[in-house]
């Protein structure tokens, strides 16, 4: 009963105080025991993450995990926990490499990627080759067809006949004309 002058909601937050830290953690409740001021096991399996605990615990046991905590100076518990649950994952996938089997399948993915890249690098540097090698052509070309065109026009340039008429320019032109008598019709 509540005493005058006392506030409820003092008293509910108290009562949520302690009902908070009687809730065992997830190793203790999966375990079925009182989970003590001083778990070791706690900071690191929360309430809230059963799963985190029945994982580790299928592959080394409740007592090893606790020895192997016990045994370690505080700092490196977390990541201890964190490298067991991993390693916990890793061996119900694959149980007899575990860790091991996925690093082996990664390093076999690198260098499968690595042989082809090379292979894509390979085919650019070959690309561009062919690409040098198509333009040095095509300038060699250009600049071949050009010096008969230049010797041609240097010679009637210099020539004191070099505005007269061309007959064999008029004969070429009289073909030109059936070539263009589809486009008016």
């Amino acid at each position: 009963m509540m005493k005058r002058g006392e506030n409820p909601e003092a008293l509910l937050s108290c009562n949520r105080v302690v009902a908070k830290a009687k809730r065992p953690c997830a190793a203790c409740k999966i375990l079925r025991r009182r989970c003590a001021e001083k778990c070791v096991l706690a900071p690191y399996f929360p309430p809230t993450e059963p799963l985190k605990f029945t994982t580790a615990h299928r592959v080394f046991g409740a007592s090893n995990i606790n020895k192997f905590l016990q045994e370690l100076p505080e700092s490196q518990r977390a990541d201890a926990v964190s490298s067991m649950v991993y390693e916990a994952n890793a061996r119900i996938r694959d149980p007899v490499y575990g860790c091991a089997g996925a690093i082996c399948q990664l390093q076999k993915q690198v260098s499968d990627l690595q042989a082809q890249l090379a292979k894509a690098q390979a085919e650019v540097v070959n690309m561009q080759c062919q690409q040098t090698n198509l333009v040095a052509l095509i300038c060699m070309e250009m600049a071949q067809s050009q010096q008969p065109i230049s010797r041609h026009l240097s010679d009637n340039l210099n020539s004191p006949h070099s505005f007269q008429s061309n007959e064999s320019f008029l004969e070429d032109n009289s073909n030109l004309g059936s070539l263009w008598e589809p486009l008016w019709t």
